[in-house]
């Protein structure tokens, strides 16, 4: 019992310290640019999986022309392709981030 009443209290305790947080309205002084922040983020992880998937295309491309050289244009054109569609991820994000953050 006494344990419940315990934990009671605590909850009481920290949702009475939680109302002042949405008392203050508008923009503060000092306040953090979260959108800049969180879009500079998302380009870097962007960018990173752009660079893996591109990675992992080349390899396999080349492990397919090592393998049969005669398949050389259709091999080629499936990788021009798929690199175009990773890289699109990138500029998309870039895209979006510049209509978000102005």
């Amino acid at each position: 019992m006494r344990r419940l009443l315990s934990h009671l209290f605590m909850a009481l305790a920290f949702m009475f310290m939680a109302v002042p947080v949405f008392a203050q309205g508008g923009a503060a002084a000092g306040a953090v640019n979260w959108v800049a922040i969180t879009a500079g983020f998302s380009m870097a992880i962007a960018s990173g999986l752009c660079a893996l998937g591109q990675a992992k295309a080349t390899a396999s491309a080349a492990e397919a022309l090592g393998r049969n050289p005669a398949a050389r244009p259709g091999i080629q054109l499936a990788l021009i392709l798929g690199l175009a569609l990773i890289e699109s991820l990138a500029l998309y994000t870039l895209v979006i981030i510049f209509a978000k953050v102005n």
